[in-house]
């Protein structure tokens, strides 16, 4: 995805599937309906939900994502409608929730299928009036006008015939439904989407990576991709990162790329994300800093001891055990890596690096 210049987003992408969606979303886009964006994990479900943004009337107002697996039910809600003073410990003022911040404009809502029941309700009830109620509120508190985009890699309406999702929130949702597809149903946008990455990730950085032979192209073109689009940006960052020469050669690649045979290959067994992933995702995909985001959420003990180490080992396997390359990777300045590895010491949150090399 990249900004034209004139604050429109595009999919970076040719090939018909991907056409046939950015033809979908323009025609989608300047209603006010509710969309449901499906498909893998990896695929870009935000970015699509970003470029319908993008080319509604909504676009000069505020397009909020809320990760619905990232947050115990308790935060998710004080996240999604804000809570009053005093309304549970921590809570020393009031604070507005996304839903009122995003108002004129559109909320996110990735990962639906995770909601516990109950947070199904709430949504529910704001979809139907546009009303919201704090956390700790006697009442209701005026009402928003929000464009609701929610995305999952579940079937929702197997969920539904299961009994853990709700039926009138499905049908809710689903007013318009964009599938995004995989990686491996779109091959031949591969090259495109490569030469994207190394830009965007070379760009005013000092790396000394400039390209990536054909020779490499064409192993990352011919492998299966599991993981989509977000394996491949991460493939791309590593070898950007750890590269030696202007040019990315097959060697340069990561085994598991190098080695694969494509007979038979399936999708990654989808599972639950998890707090590490998300926080993960907001540092390596929207570049905000292990210190903005990471640090004050542990000494406010909104996260813990676990999820930070679990943090640290998938910076680790990113970077192959170099914890300045973590360090690097998390957004952090290069006078901050001392801080950082003492501050892991102090919590004991520093794991051997030698495994991951």
């Amino acid at each position: 995805m990249r900004n034209n210049g004139n604050g429109r987003i595009q999919l970076s992408g040719s090939s018909r599937i991907i056409i046939e969606l950015k033809e979908e979303i323009q025609r989608i886009a300047r209603s006010d309906a509710k969309v449901l964006v499906t498909g893998e994990s990896g695929v870009g479900k935000e970015l699509v939900a970003n470029a319908v943004h993008a080319e509604s009337p909504r676009r000069g107002r505020a397009f909020i994502a809320v990760n619905c697996a990232g947050l115990p039910e308790t935060l998710l809600e004080s996240e999604l409608f804000g809570h009053v003073k005093g309304s549970f410990t921590g809570a020393y003022r009031d604070k507005p929730g996304k839903l009122e911040s995003a108002d004129q404009g559109t909320i996110f809502l990735d990962e639906i299928g995770e909601m516990t029941m109950r947070m199904q309700g709430l949504l529910l009830r704001f979809m139907e009036t546009g009303e919201l109620q704090k956390v700790g509120a006697d009442a209701t508190e005026g009402r928003v006008d929000v464009r609701v985009i929610a995305a999952t890699n579940r079937s929702l309406r197997d969920m539904v015939a299961q009994g853990t999702f709700r039926e009138d929130l499905f049908y809710r949702l689903n007013v318009i439904h964009l599938t995004v597809p995989p990686l491996r149903d779109r091959r031949e946008d591969i090259p495109q989407l490569v030469e994207h990455f190394v830009e965007r990730f070379t760009r005013s950085n000092g790396y000394l990576v400039k390209a990536v032979s054909p020779e490499a192209v064409k192993i990352l073109t011919d492998y299966a991709w599991p993981g989509n689009v977000r394996e491949l940006e991460n493939v791309i960052e590593r070898c950007v990162v750890t590269g030696r020469s202007e040019v990315i050669s097959p060697d340069d690649l990561p085994m598991e790329v190098r080695m694969h045979n494509n007979v038979g290959v399936r999708p990654k067994r989808e599972r639950r994300r998890t707090v590490a992933d998300d926080l993960f995702k907001r540092l390596m995909e929207d570049r905000e800093s292990f210190w903005n985001v990471v640090y004050p959420l542990y000494m406010q003990r909104e996260i813990t001891r676990g999820n930070v180490r679990d943090l640290v080992r998938k910076g680790l396997e990113e970077a192959r055990g170099n914890y300045k390359i973590v360090a690097r990777l998390f957004n952090m300045e290069q006078r901050d890596y001392k801080r950082f590895l003492n501050f892991l010491r102090k919590h004991d949150c520093q794991l051997p690096f030698k495994e991951y090399r």
